[in-house]
C-alpha cells in the first residue's frame, strides 16, 4: 500500500449530502437521520417548511426527533424543552422565558426534486455556491424515473469504484451474458473525473429489461453505437447511456451519505431515468422488467462491495492493487476533496456544538 489509505479519508462535510426524501416528513411531523455519525432531526412546521437541527436536547441528550411539533419550533418529548428552527432553546416550562439554556446546532436543509440535503460542514460561503438545483433527469418530463435507495455497509468508496469501473461486467454475468467493456478514454479536473466505455456481447442474451432500458433489440440492429460517460462530481455520481445520437437512454444520478463515525457504511441515494419512446405505453408495460432487471444489479453490486469492506476491515488497511488509469484518477479526485478521519480537523471547520445545558 503505498500512501493515505483512501478508507481513512472522510467524506468532505463542506458539501450538501441527501439523508430523506421529501414524502417521509408530514407537515407537523420529526424524523431522525444520521451523518457521519452525527444524529440530525429533520421536522416540517406546521407551515410546511423544512427544518434540521442535532438531534440531542441540550438538557439530557436524548433524541428531540422523539418530541413534538409546534408550529415551526420543536418540543423535546422529555422535559417539554423547546427550540426553534435555528436551535436557539425558546422555552422551559417549569423556568420561564427569563432563564434559558443554550440551544442546539442548526444544519442547513434544503430539498431538490423530492429528496432532502443537509450541509454538516461550516464554510456557510460553500454551503450556497454548492446547493443542488436539480438531480440527473428527475425533473425532464421525457424520462420516467424510479427512485433509488439502499443501506450499505461500507465506506462511500468502494461506492465510487464500482459504478466507475466497468470491468465488473463478469459479476453481472448470469443477469446480463458475458459482456467486455472497452474503455474509449477519460479525464480529470478539479473535483471531476469522467470515463467512456463502449460494450460488446460476447455471449448470452438481453433480458426485457434490459432492452426496454435501450429500446432496442439487438438482433434487429447490430451495429448499434452505443456509449456510457461516467463521472464523479464530487461528492455525488452520474451514469448516462446513450444509444447511437441524441439523448441519453439512461440517467442515473447517486449520492453516498456516510452513516456511521468511522463511515463504513453509507446510504444511497438516487434517481433512475429511462427515456420515454415513442410509444411511451411500452416502456410503461415493461416498467415491472426493469425494475427487476435493475434491482438485480444493483443487488450484486451491494453484495461485493461489502465484501471488499469485509476483505479492509479483516486486514485493518486497504491492499487494493489497483491499475486501471480511470481508478486511480477516480481515488485521486477522492483522496483530494475528502477530510481524513486519522487527523482532527481545525476548530474551525467543526460543527459548533451548544448543548451545555447550562442556564444563562
Amino acid at each position: 500500500m503505498n500512501g493515505p489509505d483512501l478508507r481513512r479519508i472522510g467524506t468532505h462535510p463542506d458539501h450538501w449530502y441527501p439523508i430523506a426524501w421529501s414524502k417521509e416528513i408530514k407537515a407537523g411531523k420529526a424524523i431522525g437521520r444520521h451523518f457521519a455519525g452525527d444524529p440530525i432531526v429533520l421536522y416540517r412546521g406546521t407551515s410546511g417548511s423544512l427544518f434540521a437541527l442535532e438531534d440531542r436536547c441540550a438538557h439530557r441528550q436524548v433524541p428531540l426527533h422523539l418530541g413534538v411539533v409546534e408550529n415551526d419550533a420543536l418540543r423535546c418529548g422529555y422535559h417539554g424543552w423547546t427550540y426553534n428552527c435555528a436551535g436557539a432553546c425558546i422555552d422551559v416550562p417549569y423556568l420561564g422565558r427569563e432563564r434559558l439554556p443554550n440551544g442546539v446546532r442548526a444544519y442547513p436543509v434544503t430539498e431538490v426534486d423530492g429528496m432532502v440535503f443537509v450541509f454538516p460542514g461550516s464554510n456557510i460561503a460553500a454551503a450556497e455556491a454548492r446547493k443542488p438545483n436539480s438531480i440527473g433527469s428527475k425533473g425532464d418530463k421525457r424520462y420516467i424515473t424510479r427512485r433509488l435507495d439502499r443501506d450499505v455497509a461500507c465506506h462511500y468508496s468502494f461506492m465510487h469504484e464500482n459504478l466507475f469501473d466497468m470491468n465488473h461486467q463478469f459479476l453481472h454475468r448470469r443477469k446480463m451474458g458475458m459482456i467486455k467493456a472497452t474503455c474509449l478514454g477519460r479525464s480529470a479536473g478539479n473535483g471531476w473525473c469522467e470515463v467512456s466505455y463502449t460494450f460488446t456481447r460476447l455471449s448470452g442474451r438481453q433480458s426485457v429489461g434490459e432492452a426496454a432500458i435501450l429500446n432496442i433489440l439487438e438482433k434487429d440492429k447490430p451495429e448499434r453505437r452505443d456509449l456510457m460517460k461516467i463521472r464523479t462530481d464530487y461528492p455525488y455520481q452520474n451514469l448516462r447511456f446513450w444509444v447511437d445520437d441524441g439523448d441519453p437512454v439512461l440517467d442515473v444520478w447517486l449520492g453516498y451519505t456516510p452513516l456511521d463515525k468511522a463511515q463504513k457504511s453509507n446510504r444511497t441515494f438516487g434517481y433512475l431515468s429511462v427515456k420515454k419512446p415513442a410509444l411511451s405505453g411500452i416502456l410503461f408495460a415493461a416498467w415491472p422488467f426493469i425494475t427487476l432487471f435493475t434491482e438485480g444489479i444493483f443487488r450484486e453490486d451491494k453484495d461485493i462491495v461489502e465484501q471488499e469492506q469485509a476483505a479492509y476491515d479483516a486486514q485493518g488497511a486497504d491492499w487494493n492493487n489497483e491499475v486501471f488509469p480511470p481508478l486511480l484518477d477516480l481515488r485521486a479526485v477522492l483522496l483530494k476533496c475528502g477530510l481524513s478521519m486519522d487527523v482532527e480537523p481545525p476548530v474551525s471547520s467543526k460543527p459548533v456544538r451548544l448543548a451545555s445545558g447550562r442556564l444563562a
